[in-house]
């Protein structure tokens, strides 16, 4: 499919919703592959849904973890996926086969996972209270330097290409590291204004540009160039390109992340289900999309090709997108839409055979008949492919096979998957047609007995041939229960030493408490130390009253 065609003319970005994909389990987190073409949506059973997005249907389940899943990533090639869990546990997975490669267990909640960019065979992990760690597909980890403040509240992410990890902590510091040997490259501090300085809640990149966004704890998205912040080195005071706020609600932002062109950003709100688009390159808000009123939103993120936005509210993933205009002209330039008739003027040489004035017109430019179309080279689609690269990834996975479920299967292919097993050494099953035979004729004899008193529980060969037949009929209905499922490969967990990091924290997402429960929990409280006594003796009233209440019943029965 030619994504140049289905570019739009106007506005790059969505304005309407556009339905919810309903994992069965309530979903937490999201992400895209490099395509677009599949979205993983981790859930709070811990299984990871993995949707082929063109078709908007399951293209297969992972049964990752058994607690939460909080954040997913996936590599370049798109064939493994990244996932964290709320039980300290990192794993990767072989998307095409669904089994499990490697699962490494850390001492302290991960926030955040996120693969090398360029480099499948290391990634980024953030602990809790923590610093960054580098980590690599065979267990070998780095430790990302710390600031002069020694603050553990630490964020980190990949650059575009993964030359720097960028980390930020709770005082507003941003450091850049240079990969190969984790220096220090540049280091800079976001400030309110003064000398007061904010939080750093996360730190993203776009796919196109050299542009990412700080969102911070002062309710402003800011937008930097990393060239210049490398340029001003060591404690250096770039200033931001834009600076992003809902000056009217002062809005805490959730989450926020930039287009797949890198024009637009997206950023939801921490409060309610609203998502705010702003233009890039001049900062205005462009669009608002309001989801369900009460929903909390948990997860966004925008399409690497498409103008679609996926939040995730109340359990389901919303889908985003624009609406889809037919316009005749683009295949017809002379098309005109008409509100209402109009009266036709017919030109004087419109039905002749030979137009004089379109031969005069056609003279002028000379005919190029002899042009060869090269009909076999194929061009990479330019959405695709970075501005350092000439072509496309080919070893990119960009759909998974699906085996269609037969519900009524023909004799032949039943038979084809009996001489398969037979081969693979398995006994072959009982034809079907003899075993009916024979119960029908067990069933008249049995009947026949039944009438004469006799005892029909089956015996021998009776009792195979019922066997074989009730198998037989399971089989073909379908229901391979009675086979024993195929034992997976048990996958060690690998153990990650960080010394210094915290043991009994609980993660963010389990240490929530509702606003309702808050209420009621401070409610209750003085409620029961004040009237504790008092409705002591008034239950010990009530029960000595039911009690003579009954006895009185029980004197007047007799």
């Amino acid at each position: 499919m030619n994504l140049e065609l289905l570019e739009s003319f106007g506005q790059n970005f969505p304005e309407d919703f556009d339905g919810t994909l309903d994992c069965v389990s309530i979903a937490i987190t999201c992400a895209f592959n490099r395509q677009g073409t599949l979205l993983a949506v981790g859930c709070n059973d811990g299984r990871i849904v993995v949707w082929d997005f063109l078709t908007r249907g399951i293209a297969k389940f992972l049964n990752a973890h058994v607690h939460p899943v909080c954040s997913l990533s996936w590599n370049r090639s798109g064939r493994k996926l990244l996932s964290a869990a709320t039980d300290n546990t990192v794993a990767i997975w072989d998307v095409l086969s669904g089994e499990n490669e490697k699962v490494f267990r850390f001492p302290s909640p991960v926030l955040k996972v996120q693969w090398h960019p360029r480099n499948s065979s290391q990634f980024l992990v953030c602990p809790l209270k923590h610093a960054a760690v580098l980590m690599t597909v065979k267990g070998e980890h780095k430790i990302v330097p710390l600031d002069e403040d020694f603050d553990l509240n630490i964020i980190a992410s990949f650059d575009r290409r993964g030359r720097y990890i960028y980390t930020g902590n709770a005082k507003g510091r941003i450091l850049a590291f240079n990969i190969d040997n984790l220096e220090l490259a540049a280091s800079f501090r976001v400030t309110t204004g003064g000398l007061n300085t904010t939080a750093i809640k996360s730190l993203e990149f776009a796919r196109r540009g050299e542009c990412f966004l700080v969102n911070s704890a002062d309710r402003i998205i800011r937008v930097y160039e990393s060239r210049e912040v490398l340029t001003c080195g060591k404690d250096g005071e770039p200033e931001p390109m834009q600076k992003l706020q809902d000056l009217v609600n002062k809005t805490l932002w959730k989450k926020c992340c930039f287009s797949g062109d890198g024009e637009y950003i997206v950023a939801g709100s921490a409060r309610q289900h609203s998502l705010y688009i702003w233009e890039k390159a001049v900062g205005n808000l462009v669009k608002i999309l309001h989801g369900t009123k009460g929903e909390l939103l948990l997860d966004v993120v925008w399409h690497p090709v498409r103008p679609i936005i996926a939040s995730i509210s109340s359990g389901l993933v919303s889908i985003w997108a624009q609406n889809q205009v037919e316009n005749w002209s683009a295949f017809a330039p002379d098309f005109k839409e008409l509100d209402e008739n109009v009266e036709y003027d017919e030109r004087e040489s419109e039905f002749d055979l030979e137009d004089e004035d379109k031969e005069k017109e056609e003279s002028k430019a000379p005919v190029e008949e002899d042009v060869e179309v090269d009909v076999w080279t194929v061009e990479p689609i330019q959405a695709f492919v970075s501005s350092d690269e000439d072509e496309e990834d080919k070893d990119a996975l960009l759909f998974l096979p699906v085996s269609p479920d037969v519900e009524e299967p023909e004799d032949g292919w039943q038979a084809s998957s009996e001489s398969k097993r037979s081969t693979q050494g398995v006994l072959p099953r009982v034809p079907l047609i003899t075993t009916v035979l024979k119960t029908e004729e067990h069933v008249s004899t049995n009947e026949k007995k039944k009438g004469q008193g006799i005892d029909t529980t089956p015996t021998g060969p009776e009792k195979r041939t019922r066997q074989g037949h009730d198998s037989s009929e399971k089989r073909r209905g379908g229901s391979d229960s009675s086979a024993p499922p195929a034992k997976k490969k048990k996958t060690k967990t690998l153990d990650i030493d960080l010394p210094d990091a915290p043991r009994d924290e609980i993660h963010p997402l389990l240490n929530v408490k509702k606003p309702q429960e808050k209420a009621q929990s401070k409610k209750s409280r003085p409620q029961k130390s004040k009237s504790s006594k008092p409705e002591n003796s008034r239950h010990k009233d009530r029960s000595s009253r039911v009690d003579d209440g009954a006895n009185e019943n029980a004197g007047s029965l007799y």
